[in-house]
């Protein structure tokens, strides 16, 4: 190989073998390259956070509305957390439990 690499850059074609071997590094660093970025761009857009119905945690992407795995619920991204999807003219509330005392009637 490095014989005829020689032999061509001596008949003046030294540009072949140069555009060979810029060819070469071309195929070996695109693909480390790509994969490098697509690292990056998987761990900028990647939630991992719990399921606000059911507790259940596993990953989504930004700006992708999924569902829970386990409960099946629609779910949303929004400041890097999971929340349900609602539809319009719904208010979502948080159920607050309360403990109950009951008084003796003075009779």
């Amino acid at each position: 190989m490095l014989l005829l690499g020689i032999l061509l850059v001596s008949l003046g074609l030294g540009w072949l073998v140069n555009g060979f071997l810029i060819l070469l590094g071309v195929i070996i660093v695109t693909p480390i390259i790509g994969l490098w970025i697509l690292r990056w761009w998987v761990q900028r857009n990647l939630i991992e956070d719990q399921c606000p119905v059911c507790g259940y945690e596993f990953t989504g992407f930004k700006g992708v509305n999924s569902s829970c795995p386990n409960c099946g619920e629609a779910l949303q991204v929004k400041n890097g957390k999971f929340q349900r999807i609602t539809p319009p003219g719904i208010v979502d509330v948080e159920v607050v439990d309360v403990s109950v005392r009951q008084f003796d009637d003075p009779d």
